[in-house]
């Protein structure tokens, strides 16, 4: 038995697909917006991040005959980096120093982007400026300025003189590893701090009052409530500091001794002394995929202890 519809139902139809393709045609829009709103910024990390990458890859499959390139692609460079056990020592040493070195800058700085969030009321920014303000000058000031504090004669041996609390001048707090771990928490520490305090920043207030309400002291709520609400900000300083420090030549070089070098020390030298472009290009490589490795173990561990914390 056939149905017959009204004028009135089928008009009420048609008006729900011509809403519903507009809502579609409105999303296409939308999305091809957003792809072009971010293609200059691909086109920008394309050329100066994802081509130098794939070149430099290419590079390290090359061979150093003389003074000039192997015919042909090779696995050589990559060989020689896993038989050579100072490859391997500067690698788990660099990795080590910047773990250090970004652990102890965001036990630092946690207390400061906390202070800012939660009891600074008025004018942020003016303190946000004060907080950052050193890290407006130069890296390389930033270092020397170490120097003269960790020095033979520098700000820390001359006072303890003066107290007469030591003899004679400490001689291991420069050109050491506790030296280039001192700097670069130092000199990477607003890395770490912006993103820590704009993850404490958005944390609803009325979910701490509810968690007093509920009967929780001060320390259980920042356990249960501020830190993990806080861990993406934690995870991205992290992150921020940790990429840049691993690969760090200029610290180690200007504050670190012998058994300071890092590997980013040994790819600048294959790049420019030993003139050896094809074997600093896989240095650099296996360093990136390094750190990616250590990165994604962070992740997972850190999903797990959220996880856990649940």
């Amino acid at each position: 038995m056939a149905v017959i519809q009204s004028p009135d139902s089928l008009t009420v139809m048609d008006g729900r697909r011509n809403t519903s393709f507009r809502r579609r045609l409105a999303a296409r829009f939308d999305t091809l917006r957003g792809v072009l709103m971010l293609l200059p910024t691909l086109v920008i990390l394309g050329v100066t991040v994802a081509v130098p990458f794939l070149l430099m890859s290419a590079m390290s499959l090359w061979e150093q005959v003389g003074f000039g390139y192997g015919d042909g692609w090779s696995l050589g460079n990559y060989a020689e980096i896993a038989g050579e056990p100072l490859y391997t020592t500067l690698l788990l040493r660099s990795l080590a120093m910047a773990m250090a070195a970004t652990l102890m800058t965001v036990v630092l700085v946690y207390p400061m982007a906390y202070f800012l969030a939660f009891h600074v009321h008025r004018n942020k920014l003016v303190w946000l400026i004060i907080i950052t303000l050193p890290f407006w000058t130069s890296y390389l000031l930033r270092v020397f300025a170490w120097r003269v504090v960790l020095g033979y004669e520098g700000v820390i041996n001359s006072g303890l003189l003066e107290l007469g609390l030591i003899d004679a001048p400490l001689d291991f707090l420069l050109y050491s590893r506790s030296a280039v771990i001192i700097t670069l928490a130092h000199a990477w520490a607003a890395f770490a701090l912006l993103p820590i305090y704009v993850s404490l920043e958005k944390i609803d207030k009325s979910l701490l009052e509810a968690s007093a309400d509920l009967g929780e002291g001060p320390v259980m709520r920042f356990f249960r409530v501020i830190l993990p609400l806080s861990m993406p900000g934690v995870i991205a300083g992290t992150f921020l500091m940790f990429i840049p420090t691993v690969g760090d030549y200029v610290t180690p070089a200007l504050v670190g001794g012998p058994d300071a070098q890092m590997i980013g020390n040994l790819i600048a030298l294959q790049f420019g002394t030993v003139n050896n472009w094809p074997m600093g290009a896989a240095l650099a490589i296996t360093m990136i995929l390094a750190i990616t490795l250590v990165g994604l173990m962070f992740l997972a561990l850190s999903r797990l202890l959220s996880r856990w914390a649940r």
